[in-house]
């Protein structure tokens, strides 16, 4: 079993290309939190769409060195895992992306500030974690952004529990409530994405530690 040291050398194409995923997910949630701020702004979504072309373009690219592969630092379906958890969170941010400017003046007034500041730590902390797979002998510093990740993601679940009970409480109008939950919802997915997606790195740092 390789140590944990071992698991990427330098120069690992792989490693090259998870850590180019993560970025290009960072990425898309920051184009996303730019769109909730002006909504109809279509030059926000079009970049965002081609953000999440150039991950999906990485995850072949993953796919395609897996098949002409024959040995890697980490096992074959933990890279699939990684590349696979990635990847959905840029998928989680355009379907965000398409219903917030479909939503138009419904949305109009509503303060997402707090949900775009859990979508960016939630986002920094996976692409600091994929970055941190290049060099493992700092175990604390993983588990300190795990940590970070965790905390968001209860976050995330506390707060939306406080905001279903504003909806249901008649805070709204009936077809602006419906609006307002579903945005709620794909905010708090994308949160969701990037935890799955960090407990599949501590995964794999613990089967090789």
């Amino acid at each position: 079993m390789f140590s944990i040291q071992q698991l990427f050398s330098k120069g690992d194409r792989f490693q090259e290309l998870l850590e180019a995923a993560a970025k290009e997910t960072r990425e898309s949630v920051r184009l996303v939190i730019e769109l909730m701020k002006s909504p109809r702004n279509t030059q926000n979504l079009d970049d965002l769409i081609l953000a999440r072309r150039k991950e999906k373009k990485i995850s072949e690219q993953i796919s395609n060195e897996l098949v002409k592969t024959f040995i890697t630092g980490l096992e074959r379906e933990d890279i699939e895992a990684l590349a696979r958890g990635l990847y959905r969170i840029p998928k989680a941010a355009e379907k965000l992306a398409e219903r917030l400017v479909m939503a138009g003046k419904h949305l109009d007034g509503i303060d997402f500030s707090k949900q775009a500041d859990m979508m960016t730590k939630a986002t920094e902390a996976i692409h600091d974690m994929v970055k941190q797979l290049r060099n493992m002998e700092d175990m604390e510093k993983l588990k300190t952004y795990n940590d970070r990740l965790q905390l968001v993601e209860a976050e995330a679940d506390k707060y939306m529990n406080e905001l279903l009970r504003d909806l249901y409480g008649g805070k709204y109008d009936a077809i602006r409530a419906i609006v307002v939950r579903d945005v709620y919802e794909l905010m708090e997915k994308v949160v969701d994405r990037c935890h799955d997606t960090g407990n599949v790195v501590m995964h794999i740092v613990l089967k090789n530690s």
